[in-house]
């Protein structure tokens, strides 16, 4: 049988047979509705031959009792097996159960039989010692025949699940508490829609279905169908939910509830996290005008000093603005250090074409007790060895001291509370979060799969984690102190992009640039203030140089800006190949 589909399609034909028209088409002896109607002649079954009489009986309470009497022409084998159908497919997400309890057997004079029952998946295998018997009654009882179809009760079985042997003749006789209404049976192969030989309900006065087949092959099975009136027995349905990636993730009021009720706390923390970042947009708006313009002071004997927005540094701001303490940062820094005339950059001779070096010199200049923290490291990182160093032979001592110099530069963003908690763990404490939440989501995903129907519920786990994963990236939110400052440095970047070189006395022009240089690297404008800086120190110094930076016997100034470019190039080069920075976090 195939569920109760087949079924109610095989009765819509057996509902023409019950009314005659069938009938007509059968051999007298098939349409007859005498139920002892047979092929073969009763106690006369030849020699070899096999035929069984099953009797079954549908009680009140829906438990189908059955009896097989089988008989042996000559007698019968050493061992025959029945095999009965356990489990059939219902629908796409359960199959039918069958139930078979009280299995016993005897001999035609009533001695007992050895059965040994072999239970696989699906089907149950009866192997009888029936030892030569002529007869051998089968009895047993089966719970999950009956289910309710419409405005019916319907009850279906396979009455022979497969035989040892060939069978020339099988008949059944179903009775029950109501008279049947329709009928239907199917014969052959497992699966097979081959209608029976015959079937009958014994006409108006009907009060059982009787079915015949002959010549059963070995396996073959006979499954049958008998339609009653709707509240005649309790429906005794037993389903058993079957695993499918359909089912698995079959989309029910319960998970679509869980699943949305995921979503909608994903979505409010997206909306907090948009509304959070939103600071910064909103602080540009009112505060970044207020730093658009020279970054310059009045100082001793009136005298115009540089004096950034919120005395920031170069290294601050990058990290500020991305919230990452990055190889741009340092180099900044570096280059801010040797205009403010702690360091000296000098350009070492070389052939045209050749590498280029330069070599740095400690200043050992007053005042670096007043170095920010990561600044003091920084040059404490560079001189390790000695007050000169070739940028060349920047080693792995150098690069071990950059990662205090970054964690230190991240303690300044919380010690300047432009962020409320360091940026870089904020955003490795949510990446783990996201990614420990994507993995749990994805095992409680297959574990809901396997063993349940509410796998969909899982996704949103996944979702979920995925979602935190990529957002832990913008989760360092500023304060509203570092959204402001923030605002004051994107209106200090609008200023160099659009500066003019009169805004500044021409005697203060290589002081004031040269305090430029540094942040128009971390605002990536630095070829453009180089050869600014150029023309300006050309004019101030006779194309001498810059005290901070000095290069061989035949350079000028018209030079400085492919040689800042290349230094500033090549430092980040050495910094990027030191393992802190190779993944930054």
């Amino acid at each position: 049988m195939t569920g109760t589909t087949a079924g109610t399609a095989l009765l819509g034909v057996a509902a023409i047979a019950s009314s005659g028209v069938l009938l007509a088409a059968l051999p007298a002896s098939a349409a007859s509705h005498d139920p002892q109607t047979h092929t073969i002649q009763q106690g006369t079954v030849p020699d070899g031959q096999t035929v069984n009489e099953i009797s079954l009986r549908l009680d009140d309470g829906g438990v189908l009792h059955a009896q097989e009497r089988i008989t042996f022409g000559g007698g019968g084998p050493a061992e025959f097996t029945r095999t009965f159908e356990l489990r059939e497919p219902y629908d796409t997400d359960h199959d039918r159960l069958y139930e078979v309890t009280d299995l016993t057997a005897q001999s035609g004079d009533g001695r007992p039989v050895e059965i040994t029952v072999d239970e696989g998946a699906a089907t149950m295998d009866a192997r009888l010692d029936v030892a030569g018997a002529e007869v051998v009654i089968v009895d047993y009882r089966v719970e999950g025949t009956v289910s309710e179809v419409g405005n019916r009760l319907e009850l279906e079985w396979t009455a022979v699940g497969g035989y040892s042997d060939f069978v020339e003749e099988t008949t059944v006789v179903v009775d029950a508490p109501a008279p049947p209404q329709a009928l239907s049976c199917a014969a052959g192969e497992p699966f097979s829609s081959i209608y029976c030989t015959s079937s009958d309900m014994g006409g108006p006065q009907a009060l059982v279905a009787r079915f015949l087949q002959t010549d059963l092959d070995v396996g073959q099975s006979l499954d049958i169908v008998v339609s009653y009136p709707r509240g005649s027995a309790p429906s005794t349905l037993i389903l058993d939910r079957t695993w499918s990636l359909t089912s698995a993730f079959a989309i029910t009021p319960a998970t679509a509830g869980v699943f949305g009720l995921l979503l909608v706390v994903l979505v409010g923390g997206l909306v907090l996290l948009i509304w959070v970042r939103g600071r910064d947009e909103r602080a540009l708006r009112s505060e970044a005008r207020k730093a658009d313009h020279a970054p310059v002071e009045p100082g001793v004997g009136g005298n115009l000093r540089f004096h950034p927005p919120d005395n920031v540094h170069p290294g601050q701001i990058g990290t500020l603005i991305d919230e990452q303490a990055d190889v741009v940062d340092i180099t900044a820094t570096v280059v801010d250090l040797a205009v403010r005339g702690y360091l000296r950059i000098e350009e070492l001779p070389h052939a045209r074409h050749a590498s280029v070096d330069w070599l740095l010199t400690r200043t050992g200049q007053r005042g670096e007790d007043a170095l920010l923290p990561y600044e003091r490291l920084l040059l404490g990182a560079l001189f390790q060895r000695g007050d000169r160093v070739r940028l060349s032979e920047l080693g792995e001592g150098f690069a071990d001291r950059l990662a205090e110099v970054r964690e230190e530069l991240y303690r300044d963003m919380v010690r300047l509370k432009w962020f409320a908690r360091r940026p870089n763990r904020e955003r490795n404490q949510w990446t783990t979060v996201g990614i420990a939440l994507t993995l749990l989501g994805g095992v409680v995903t297959v574990l809901l799969a396997v063993f349940t129907h509410a796998a969909f519920t899982g996704l949103a786990l996944v979702l979920a984690g995925a979602a935190v994963t990529v957002g832990a990236q913008y989760v360092p939110a500023k304060t509203k102190l570092g959204s402001a400052v923030f605002a004051h440095v994107a209106g200090f970047r609008a200023y160099l992009l659009r500066a003019r070189v009169n805004d500044i006395p021409s005697d203060r022009r290589v002081h004031l640039f040269s305090r430029y240089l540094p942040y128009a690297i971390i605002f990536d404008n630095v070829e453009h203030w180089a050869r600014i800086l150029a023309a300006a120190g050309a004019e101030e110094s006779h194309g001498r140089g810059l005290f901070w930076y000095h290069g061989p016997q035949d350079w000028d100034l018209d030079d400085f800006a492919d040689s800042i470019k290349a230094f500033t190039l090549t430092l980040s080069g050495v910094i990027s190949n030191t393992r802190q920075f190779r993944a930054l976090g």
